[in-house]
């Protein structure tokens, strides 16, 4: 089984029906040439002063992996906000809970968050890594909690094959509880040009792959992920609030500068519960 490639104008239905069907979508063509070869030549010239890693079974030892995107590559809120993208975040993370508040019930719909960005660059002789699920970061059971934590897209800024260590996917393996582990003759690889973009969500086995060509391959990734959790990357500290100025106020928000309706990440001014967002723009103003 392959994972299968849709147009970036196929409805958002299709999208995320696909994606709770196989665990992962392709979107072919999700940036054009020009804007993708802008991505590629600054992620280029950025991943030149990044030391390789140092981690044999995880991370890689012939992979460079460099965060804090949003403070180094300026076509970061084109791919936050690109609608595609987004409104399937949306569609898959936000679904409606119900609760008693006293004698009312009442429906609240979780808010999401930008957890993690990382751009990715597998150099020949990278082996391939270890199959995970991203939401084991916050130890998600499956099937227990009955939701999603977290939707996730790996932008190709170069061409990806199962040559040059193309992510692998275990497709459908989304439904599977935990007991039963991944293996790699069940995978696919998410072959892809370049402005192509793999979208898979949290509880799917994947894992970069091994790279046997004579040159390297570059990958942006970004999550989305439920704004009750932590995030996985600190971006209160990879920002400083001058640089968050830049962004709109809905950006703000998805990078945890943001209060929810049930009040996770207020902040106190005054003896008020503020939201973070008012207390950032006054500061700016």
């Amino acid at each position: 089984m392959s994972l299968m490639k849709l147009s970036k104008d196929t409805g958002i239905d299709e999208i995320v029906s696909t994606i709770m069907r196989d665990g992962g979508v392709i979107i072919e063509s999700f940036f054009d040439k020009e804007f993708t070869q802008d991505i590629n030549q600054e992620l280029s010239r950025q991943l030149d002063s990044i030391p390789d890693g140092e981690d044999e079974y995880f991370a890689g030892t012939k992979t460079r992996r460099m965060s804090r995107l949003f403070s180094r590559l300026p076509q970061m809120p084109a791919l936050a906000l690109n609608p595609v993208f987004f409104e399937t975040a949306k569609s898959i993370l936000q679904k409606p809970l119900h609760f008693w508040s006293g004698e009312n019930r009442v429906e609240l719909i979780p808010d999401i968050q930008i957890g993690m960005t990382q751009a990715i660059q597998i150099w020949p002789g990278q082996k391939a890594q270890p199959l995970h699920r991203d939401d084991a970061v916050w130890m998600w059971q499956h099937p227990i909690y009955g939701r999603e934590a977290r939707v996730q897209i790996m932008f190709a800024v170069t061409d990806f094959t199962e040559e040059n260590g193309a992510t692998k996917v275990i497709p459908k393996s989304h439904l599977w509880d935990d007991q039963r582990g991944p293996q790699i003759e069940e995978t696919v690889s998410a072959e892809m040009k370049a402005g192509d973009a793999l979208i898979w969500i949290g509880s799917t086995y994947h894992g970069g792959g091994e790279n046997v060509s004579d040159k390297p391959r570059i990958g942006l990734t970004m999550s989305y992920d439920l704004a009750f959790l932590r995030q996985e990357e600190n971006h209160y500290l990879s920002m400083t609030p001058e640089s968050m100025s830049k962004f709109p106020d809905e950006l703000k928000g998805l990078l945890g500068w943001n209060m929810s309706s049930t009040f996770v990440g207020f902040v106190e001014h005054e003896g008020r519960m503020m939201n973070p967002l008012d207390l950032l723009n006054a500061q700016k103003n």
